[in-house]
């Protein structure tokens, strides 16, 4: 799954493929909102998603939650812990989860023998600080139904960019409560958003399964540009 990520945002050669398959890695099964990682922690290992998702968040005062990013297979959230020593935020499962920890010290060992790596690891946390971006435009100027919408066109491109969706059609295990702190909005505004969207025969959305019945117009509605995301194919019209 790693390589599948980096190579739709990258192009890695048969030695550097090779070396990703051969690091070193202890695999656990996780259970739907476990924390991988908590927020002041000082890993030692990164973690790789091979199935599931996950997701960062901060908590704030009275148990408030704002929600960070999502992650799906492929994805290496905790990435920066590989050089910044203390967590500042925490990372946890959102469904059941497959999850890979590969030891900082072979990551090290690894882009120090093929630097092409480290440079489409670097990539990935620019695209990864791009989404950051445009989630903080989202909450900042759009409106609910922008960021609803932009968020939908974002999960499908990425998705679809690791083989998990096609046809406008793909896995979406939120529920409205994490759509509702990952983007600044009651759970009521959601659920009014979403029956609005569905009304306009924009979307379906139903045993956490999501179809985009009308890709060009969601993507209209949310001016969604998908630059930002820098993948290597444009899959998605």
């Amino acid at each position: 799954m790693l390589i599948r990520k980096l190579e739709s945002i990258a192009t890695l050669s048969v030695e550097e493929r090779q070396a990703i398959e051969n690091l070193p890695a202890m695999v656990r099964m996780l259970r739907p909102r476990q924390d991988i990682v908590r927020d002041g922690d000082k890993p030692s290992q990164c973690c790789l998603l091979l199935s599931g998702w996950a997701y960062r968040y901060k908590l704030i005062g009275e148990g408030r939650r704002q929600i960070l990013s999502f992650h799906i297979p492929g994805d290496m959230p905790d990435l920066q812990s590989l050089h910044i020593q203390t967590m500042d935020h925490s990372l946890a499962t959102l469904t059941e989860a497959k999850v890979a920890f590969i030891p900082h010290d072979s990551l090290r060992d690894l882009i120090l023998r093929f630097p092409g790596i480290g440079a489409v690891l670097w990539r990935d946390t620019l695209v990864d600080a791009a989404i950051f971006r445009e989630w903080m435009v989202g909450i900042g100027r759009r409106s609910a139904f922008e960021r609803i919408s932009h968020l939908f066109c974002e999960m499908y491109l990425k998705l679809q960019a690791v083989g998990l969706a096609e046809n406008y059609r793909c896995p979406l295990p939120f529920t409205q409560g994490d759509l509702g702190d990952a983007l600044g909005l009651s759970n009521v505004h959601v659920n009014r958003v979403l029956q609005e969207m569905r009304g306009k025969s924009l979307i379906t959305l139903r045993s956490q399964t999501l179809v985009i019945e009308a890709w060009n117009e969601l993507r209209q509605v949310a001016e969604f540009d998908p630059t930002y995301l820098q993948l290597e194919k444009r899959f998605a019209r």
